[in-house]
């Protein structure tokens, strides 16, 4: 079985690693928010919450948000962070 995210909130603020390693999954998590996907159904199949868990919506939407922060606000920093510009 695969690990989950143990309810652990998206980082806010500074790019850290925690952003470099979720990468994928904040990709993933933009392409089910575009297509309407229930929050359920995605939280489940890509973070492997709990959905029955009182926590689990406001960690999905964290994640939401910090995707949403990484290709907009943020992509500046995260370029930077990630030294993809030298």
């Amino acid at each position: 079985m695969e690990k989950s995210l143990s309810m652990a909130f998206a980082p806010t603020g500074e790019v850290v690693e925690y952003d470099l390693r979720h990468l994928s999954l904040y990709a993933a998590i933009l392409d089910v928010v575009a297509s309407s996907t229930d929050w359920r159904e995605s939280a489940s199949r890509l973070m492997k919450l709990d959905i029955d868990d009182p926590r689990a919506q406001a960690c999905w939407l964290s994640h939401v948000e910090r995707a949403r922060w990484i290709v907009g606000a943020g992509l500046a920093s995260a370029i930077e962070a990630f030294g993809l510009v030298k």
